[in-house]
């Protein structure tokens, strides 16, 4: 309070000392209340009259009142792993003067109302300027809830979350929705987009009736690798899961194909819903080799662990809610891991090679032809 109390000095002269035509005057205390480490503590405050207009305004304790200091203080402690019957354990040492506002459900409350906000702020957020050259989309599974995610990594390598739907990747209507609404926002594709998916129908349907040809997919590797394994007794997986591995790092697109196809011919007999699941979009599994793109990149662009990883920090918090009320809830808790983990995102993988990525969407669609035809002509 020493800020406010120097500014009432100010605006009506230091106590006991005449100061000719001054306009207010103190007008004793009253009780009040500021943010100090991250909760509202009760004081006195001091009230200042204008001799003509009544109560005077002080600035700097209007500042000390500013909930959003408090709001970031939850915020930033609930981010980091804090429960909220946890939060005022948390909080330091105000000395003997009353703190109130940090219950359960006063935290939990102001968490939700600026959990919301950030959130629309960040997932309303234009995105002209972005120049994305992959999106990832995948889901994650919340208790009964499934939250869609997209994920987009842009020309310098450097990875964004772009936006999130309660919904299932089955669901075609979900996934369109999410995507409709990136391109609302300005994302472009005019330029060849690679989108890396999981197995699902629905989500390949969506991918399509959005970006028609520009979208390039590849289809992720570890999904695939997982289903196969699904349809075998565990005495077979791991050869098989070996050799899904060391193929998948075939740097030729031709040897590569050629593997995968020897060895969905190899589990027919004895197991033919492997081999079926091997052979369903097998093509699409290796779009990066057969674009050519090299090794790190590859490996970095052919799944969606992104997604995973990104959300590997709601785990943990997650497992602190007892019970799952909606799918709002479920969206903004998997939102909170998600920006949690965007501000800590490193650099893609082999990002170096993403103008390589960029040349052969370009070539895949059929735009350098476009570009290099009229030069030819003049000449």
């Amino acid at each position: 309070m020493q800020a406010t109390m120097n500014e009432v000095a100010q605006r009506v002269g230091l106590r006991g000392k005449h100061q000719a035509g001054r306009q207010a005057y103190r007008h004793g205390w009253e009780p009040g209340w500021v943010v100090i480490g991250g909760c509202k503590v009760h004081v006195k405050r001091p009230r200042v009259r204008q001799k003509a207009s009544g109560e005077v305004r002080l600035e700097s304790y209007a500042w000390a009142q500013q909930e959003n200091r408090l709001d970031e203080a939850v915020l930033a402690r609930m981010l980091h792993g804090v429960a909220t019957r946890s939060y005022a354990a948390t909080l330091e040492d105000v000395g003997e003067v009353e703190a109130f506002g940090t219950s359960k459900s006063r935290v939990g409350q102001r968490f939700i109302r600026q959990m919301e906000a950030k959130l629309r702020e960040h997932l309303s957020r234009r995105l002209d300027e972005l120049r994305l050259v992959a999106l990832r989309v995948d889901g994650v599974r919340i208790d009964e809830w499934t939250v869609v995610v997209a994920l987009g990594v842009d020309s310098e390598g450097r990875k964004h979350v772009l936006g999130l739907r309660e919904g299932a990747t089955e669901n075609e209507a979900t996934v369109r929705s999410l995507l409709e609404d990136l391109v609302e926002r300005g994302l472009r594709y005019d330029q060849g987009l690679l989108v890396v998916i999981d197995g699902a129908k629905a989500l390949r349907a969506a991918v399509r009736a959005v970006f028609g040809k520009q979208a390039v997919v590849q289809r992720c590797t570890v999904h695939k690798k997982r289903n196969v394994l699904d349809h075998l007794p565990e005495s077979e997986k791991r050869w098989v899961g070996r050799k899904l591995t060391q193929t998948y790092r075939e740097p030729e697109y031709s040897a590569a194909k050629a593997a995968l196809e020897r060895l969905a011919d190899q589990l027919e007999e004895q197991h033919p819903g492997a081999a079926a699941s091997l052979r369903e979009g097998l093509e699409e599994t290796l779009t990066l080799h057969r674009l050519g793109i090299p090794g790190l990149l590859r490996t970095s662009l052919s799944s969606t662990n992104l997604a995973e990883s990104a959300l590997s920090a709601f785990e943990a918090k997650g497992d602190r809610v007892k019970r799952w009320r909606s799918g709002q809830q479920a969206e903004r808790w998997a939102g909170m891991a998600l920006l949690y983990a965007e501000s800590r995102f490193r650099r893609l993988r082999g990002h170096r090679l993403v103008p390589m990525l960029q040349e052969a969407l370009r070539r895949e669609l059929g735009l350098e032809r476009a570009i290099t035809e009229p030069a030819l002509v003049a000449g």
